[in-house]
């Protein structure tokens, strides 16, 4: 998964085209560019490959959910339904805003399940968000057809799911907007950075502005450009966004590197018939950064992640346990843990999380995640297979 691994001369020759012309800014000093606008050229280059009409790069993926979420709108009060397995970055976005996070069930997808999102639909709705965790999607049609009925926006967060499609769209361009992280861990890395997608001129319009302190980007004179609503500074620097042009041109390979490498591991498992694999929404096609199975049981899930790690497969995860991504350990979210005072509206609307989701839990429980890396050899592939299955054979 990781896009640092196959770092090379094409990103070396982006960022020296920077540091020759010493402009690291993205906006202004355009005599001294040599023609070089590379967060410009990143931002043409992602909209191309995700098929939609704009994009905007900012300084990472928790930025482009908040630019997203600001340019639709979303503000004070109103509520954003996301899944309580994904990262903290999905709230941290939200209640950025004034919004009110509402967290919600997952299904075998290991994403939002339409069933529970549309029981939590309330007249202060205003966007479902589902997170495309692992490399797979949420059950865009479903999704979509709730927001068309309550009028809601679709913002997919696709940070962990770059290069996945669904009914033959790009990942992140099936909603009113899609959100991707650059950060050094992603399939596409910029070493930290982000960016967000759509059709809407609206939305689009309202993002460059609002990323760049209000700035309205008219003329050439930065000092004498307007400010026709607030914003906050969420840019991107052009050495970072050097490193993505090269990383984004590689994706195509990435994905293929990817699919090669989760086809041998699944393959194999498919010898264990306790072994099942989350579900991939019909016509859609997973990044296949992740393999995700499931135990039949929460108790053989706990023994196959520490059997897997005994046999030295590493980078496995067992997600029910992990501080960062499953709301049960969400403790400054649930307990409204704040440096400053939070609204009296959104401690009311946060006190909605304190609850069970024992659907959540019971996906979540019997889920173990192996992460795809690509600089393994076919060898090593084949080897961490056959161990994979010696460890789990090895538990049941």
């Amino acid at each position: 998964m990781p896009g640092f691994e196959l770092f090379g001369a094409e990103e070396k020759k982006e960022v020296q085209d920077v540091l020759d012309n010493g402009v690291l800014m993205r906006y202004g000093f355009d005599p001294m560019r040599n023609g070089h606008h590379k967060a410009l050229e990143l931002e043409r280059d992602l909209a191309k490959r995700m098929q939609t009409k704009y994009a905007q790069v900012v300084s990472s993926g928790t930025a482009a959910l908040t630019v997203a979420l600001a340019s639709a709108g979303i503000g004070s009060g109103d509520e954003v339904i996301m899944p309580t397995f994904t990262f903290v970055a999905s709230f941290e976005a939200i209640l950025s805003v004034g919004a009110i996070p509402v967290l919600c069930d997952i299904d075998d997808t290991l994403t939002l399940a339409p069933e529970a999102v549309e029981n939590a639909v309330t007249p202060k709705t205003k966007a479902i968000m589902p997170v495309h965790m692992c490399g797979s999607m949420a059950d865009l049609k479903a999704l979509k057809a709730i927001c068309d009925k309550h009028h809601l926006i679709l913002l997919e967060d696709a940070c962990q799911a770059i290069g996945g499609t669904y009914e033959g769209k790009p990942l992140g361009s099936y909603g009113d907007l899609g959100c991707f992280s650059f950060d050094f861990v992603k399939t596409v890395t910029c070493g930290e950075g982000g960016g967000l997608i759509t059709n809407s001129k609206e939305f689009a319009d309202r993002a460059h502005k609002y990323q760049d302190h209000g700035h309205d980007h008219v003329g050439n004179d930065r000092g004498a450009e307007t400010h026709p609503f607030l914003g906050y500074n969420y840019r991107l620097s052009e050495l970072h966004a050097a490193v993505g042009i090269a990383q984004l041109r590689k994706l195509d390979h990435t994905i293929e590197i990817q699919k090669k490498n989760y086809t041998i591991l699944r393959n194999a498992l498919t010898s264990i018939p306790e072994v099942t694999f989350r579900r991939v929404p019909e016509n859609g096609v997973e990044s296949y950064a992740f393999l995700n199975i499931f135990l039949p049981t929460e108790h053989l899930a706990r023994k196959a992640h520490k059997a897997l790690g005994g046999h030295g497969v590493d980078a496995c995860f067992y997600w029910f346990d992990n501080n960062w991504h499953y709301y049960k350990k969400w403790e400054h979210l649930l307990e409204q843990k704040s440096l400053g005072s939070l609204s009296s509206e959104i401690q009311i609307g946060l006190k909605k999380n304190n609850t069970s989701f024992d659907t959540s839990d019971v996906w979540m429980g019997r889920t173990v995640s192996c992460l795809i890396k690509l600089g393994w050899t076919e060898d090593e592939v084949t080897t961490r297979a056959s161990k994979m299955v010696e460890a789990i054979q090895s538990i049941l």
